[in-house]
């Protein structure tokens, strides 16, 4: 996609949405074909657009006034000034993403005074976001429901206060990395935004009293608490007695959560569909007995769970029969016994990483072939795998295979049989 193709798309007078993420051949001269055409357009989604510059901005946002969604994120180092000040003709802007960029004072001032049917505001990893612009984005747009804050870890409680207190209807907050955060936050979020439905609090310092707090949030669906390591049982408890909607739960590398946790959400989040436990290195079989009773659980982020045998696969397998995506790598205490029951019950199954476990040539063999609807698997460095286990199993579902990866080594190995057959089948082949 070139400036000559905006050129012809510029004279699509009812054109309303264009996406046109990543299109490296676009600069500023074809932004201002759109700027000059295109009055009808409603939503642009510029970002990682490596050879736009504020200057091609400028051209949309002045011939484009009925602009409701702009995403110019994740390339634009430094917002010029007076892209700012354009934002004051666009009073119909509900979306704005600068993700990445580096913001000021005035650009609050703007979109807090002028855009007044704001919605979402997304200013992941932007430099510049600070308590004061925080403050006066969240009492200008009282009706905000997506927040994205993700990296911006110069903001504190106080910022947290006013959205918390002003934006009420907020549906989506992310606040990862935000690490100067305490208790007051949390507490500030549970009282007032009781409509939340998605939280990200990765890396975030929270505890079991603030998932107290949060767990007020009754209308949650999805929480992320990566690498929230003071976080135990006991925190999970009061999500899963009152978070009763609860669709995706994030605990990656939460080193102090054990089967007592898992217990707790198998107990009280039913349709949970969505689990991350990677480097949850308490977990043992019986926390696999305790999610075997999420018989919605569909996706399943196990990684390097060390004390997790085959008779705790075999308990997940037999009771979480919806199980389409599952990550194991590195849990090196499943052995072929535990594949045997993935092969058996695990019928769903598209998306698998068993890289760096210790099946079999025949455990691989009898999993792949049994498994009719796997398309994505990665198996690296399975030490106990023959090449000519690597070839049986990988010939008994060329056919339905999409997406492999395996040891580069293995590549004069294979036959050119088996590679032009997954070849032919429209795999792709990861060579690692």
């Amino acid at each position: 996609i070139s400036n000559e193709s905006l050129r012809s798309i510029s004279s699509l007078e009812k054109l309303e949405v264009l996406l046109m993420v990543g299109c490296g051949l676009v600069s500023d001269d074809g932004l201002r074909f759109l700027g000059n055409g295109c009055p009808s357009l409603q939503v642009l989604d510029v970002s990682r657009c490596e050879h736009v510059s504020s200057a091609g901005l400028i051209s949309v946002t002045r011939g484009c006034i009925g602009l409701r969604k702009l995403n110019a994120g994740y390339h634009f180092l430094e917002l010029s000034s007076t892209v700012f000040q354009n934002l004051k003709d666009l009073k119909h802007l509900k979306t704005i993403r600068v993700d990445g960029a580096r913001v000021n004072d005035s650009f609050f001032q703007i979109i807090s005074s002028n855009c007044m049917f704001l919605a979402e505001v997304g200013l992941s990893k932007c430099e510049g976001v600070n308590d004061a612009g925080v403050m006066q984005l969240a009492y200008g747009h009282p009706g905000l429901k997506v927040l994205d804050l993700t990296c911006c870890n110069d903001l504190t409680d106080m910022a947290i206060s006013a959205i918390a207190h002003s934006c009420t209807k907020l549906l989506c907050l992310k606040l990862e990395s935000c690490s100067l955060l305490t208790e007051k936050s949390f507490s500030y979020i549970g009282s007032s935004c009781v409509l939340l439905e998605e939280l990200d609090l990765t890396e975030c310092c929270v505890n079991d009293k603030g998932l107290e707090y949060l767990s007020k949030c009754v209308e949650l669906q999805c929480l992320r608490l990566g690498i929230c390591t003071d976080i135990s049982g006991k925190g999970l408890s009061y999500i899963a007695s009152k978070c009763k909607n609860l669709k995706e739960l994030d605990l990656y590398r939460c080193s102090n959560v054990g089967d007592d946790g898992l217990g707790f959400i198998a107990s009280g989040c039913k349709k949970i569909r969505k689990l991350n436990f990677c480097y949850c290195t308490k977990i043992t079989d019986i926390g696999m007995a305790f999610l075997s009773q999420l018989e919605e659980l569909s996706d399943l982020e196990l990684r390097n769970l060390i004390k997790v045998t085959s008779a705790g696969l075999t308990a997940l397998a037999s009771g979480c029969r919806k199980l389409s995506e599952l990550d194991i790598k590195h849990c090196v205490n499943i052995s072929d016994a535990g594949f045997w029951s993935l092969g058996y019950y695990s019928w769903n199954l598209q998306q698998i990483n068993l890289s760096f476990c210790e099946v079999s040539d025949v455990g691989l063999c009898m999993m792949m072939s049994n498994l009719t609807r796997l398309q994505d698997v990665k198996m690296v460095n399975l030490t106990k795998v023959s090449v000519r286990g690597y070839e049986l199993a990988l010939r008994s579902s060329c056919a339905r295979l999409k997406k492999v990866k395996v040891l580069a080594s293995l590549r004069p190995l294979l036959s050119v049989e088996l590679l032009e057959a997954l070849g032919a089948s429209g795999c792709r082949i990861r060579w690692d």
